[in-house]
């Protein structure tokens, strides 16, 4: 029914921008936050569980569960990316150790309990590696029947953050990405190149870290501590990136994001290209599908521009009012 809030679960590898978008996800009306399971990837699991918790319970969320999922990619050793979002994941703020405990079952259990369990087809944001929803796919199948899209930061169509061509995200399980793809249900790509641009301005940074609202406040400090501008040192009080949080805004106001249907695959090789996201832009085929005949590969909306300064607004409206 037109107006009533969208179901969604999040996979979340928290992250300080994970944080600005389970901000986001319990603030805005026009979403239910019906779980959040946990993987390994800006910090290891048990820490992202932690962070998860800390989160909720700062933004004073009702008691939404949270699972602890996988603890390392499917193949590739666990690579955190501690010295991006600190020691602790969460910008060694120094935020107080929850008092919310995480749900009694597994990141997959969870999943495949509350997506069923829900009256609508949910939306499945994840907010990185695809490690839990890989193997939710190929254990429970039947899940797809209740998903109604899978909104997914990760992938670049033009320059990566990992290596040269890939994104983290997808780089840290190439494997768990590559299953996603085939899912059977629509897929949204919001990768590098539209992450990138959704800016909130240091004016707008000071006035949250400001706030005698406690949520606000910790939006500021988060988005202090991930500079838009490069080479700037965290805490400079600078325009702060919202990262994955633009993911999240997608799905409230789907209209700020530009997106085409492509053909994307994920590179699985060793070498430099591994974890690459291939998505085709070619207005006909080459000379490789002349030759040898087309792939099946999986179309996905591939995210090409956003709307920065509406998503700003958005997310500023939302977690920045008490």
């Amino acid at each position: 029914m037109p107006g009533r809030p969208v179901p969604v679960i999040m996979d979340c590898d928290t992250g300080v921008d994970d944080a600005l978008a389970l901000l986001f996800a319990v603030r805005h009306p026009g979403i239910e936050l019906r779980a959040v399971s946990c993987v390994a990837g800006n910090t290891d699991v048990d820490g992202v569980v932690r962070n998860t918790l800390t989160v909720l319970e700062q933004a004073g969320a009702p008691e939404i569960p949270v699972a602890r999922g996988a603890g390392r990619p499917l193949l590739e050793p666990a690579r955190p990316a501690t010295h991006v979002h600190g020691a602790d994941g969460m910008g060694d703020l120094g935020l107080p150790a929850p008092a919310r405990r995480p749900a009694d079952v597994d990141a997959v259990t969870l999943l495949r309990r509350e997506i069923l369990a829900s009256p609508r087809p949910v939306t499945l944001v994840p907010t990185a590696p695809l490690t839990n929803i890989a193997l939710l796919l190929r254990t429970h199948p039947e899940v797809t029947r209740n998903i109604e899209r899978i909104v997914f930061m990760g992938g670049a169509v033009e320059v990566g953050n990992a290596t040269p061509v890939a994104e983290f995200n997808v780089w840290h399980d190439p494997e768990a990405a590559a299953v996603l793809l085939t899912a059977g249900v629509p897929i949204t790509m919001y990768g590098l190149d539209v992450f990138r641009q959704v800016v909130v301005e240091a004016e707008e940074v000071r006035r949250l870290r400001a706030s005698g609202d406690r949520a606000a406040r910790l939006a500021g400090e988060l988005l202090a501590h991930r500079p838009a501008a490069q080479g700037e040192p965290p805490g400079a009080e600078e325009a702060g990136g919202l990262g994955d949080a633009g993911a999240v805004c997608a799905v409230a106001d789907p209209g700020g994001l530009t997106t085409r249907l492509l053909p994307v695959e994920v590179a699985l090789a060793p070498g430099p290209g591994r974890g690459q996201t291939i998505v085709d832009r070619r207005p006909r085929p080459g000379e490789a599908e002349i030759h040898h005949g087309a792939r099946e590969r999986p179309l996905i909306d591939v995210a090409l521009a956003v709307d920065a300064r509406r998503y700003a607004r958005l997310y500023l409206e939302t977690v920045g009012r008490p």
